[in-house]
Parts: C-alpha cells; structure tokens; sequence
C-alpha cells in the first residue's frame, strides 16, 4: 500500500503525518496525470501526425476535460483520440480519489473519536 492509514482505534494522526500524506497523494497525482500526459502526446504525435506543441495542447485539452482542439483528419488518430478520451475521464477519476482519500478518511476519523466519548 502507499500509504498506512491509522485504524479505528488509534489517535488521529499528527498534522505532520497527515501533510505527508497529502503530499504522497498529490506526487502520485502528479505521477499519473505525467503518464496520461505522455501517452496522450505520444499518441496525437504518432497517430494524428501534430507536432509536439499541438499534440501536448490537445492531450492537455483533453486530459482536463476540456476536449479536442485539432481536426484529426485520418481514421487511426480518430480512433486514438476516442479511447484517450474514455481513458483520460478514468485517469481523471482514478486521480481524484487518490487526492479526496486521506481528506475523507481524516474526516471520518475524527468522528470516530470524537464518538468515542459519546458512549
């Protein structure tokens, strides 16, 4: 796992511990949207024939969510361009969940212990 979070019955973790986290999440953010980025440049260089700087504009453009900016003029490239789509809305999930999961569960946390008195 990349990270051990604290169970049920432990304290809550240290604002250091959890900032360590956070920055775990965010490098492994980074590290996937850097992956998607690639393949996605890689792919409009190859199969769509743009340069560098169309390519990385339309992979960023899409990557984002924001959608297609060149006209792909041959059937490979269109073809590409769909399944970097579908996968670029994965990547963008899969991303997410790696930045909400330690905010989530440090939330949940402290109501957990914070119950604990309660009983």
């Amino acid at each position: 796992m990349w990270t051990q979070f604290e169970r049920r019955r432990q304290k809550l973790a240290t604002p250091r511990a959890f900032a360590h986290r956070m920055l775990l999440a965010v490098g492994l953010w980074l590290a996937i949207t850097a992956v998607g980025l690639t393949i996605g440049v890689a792919g409009y260089m190859i199969f769509g024939g743009l340069g560098l700087v169309d390519a990385f504009e339309n992979a960023a453009m899409i990557l984002s969510g924001m959608g297609p900016v060149a006209d792909l003029s041959n059937d490979a490239a269109k073809i590409f361009a769909g399944c970097y789509a579908i996968f670029s809305g994965l990547i963008i999930v899969i991303a997410t969940g790696f930045i909400l999961a330690p905010i989530l569960h440090r939330v949940l946390h402290v109501f957990h212990v914070e119950g604990k008195g309660d009983n």
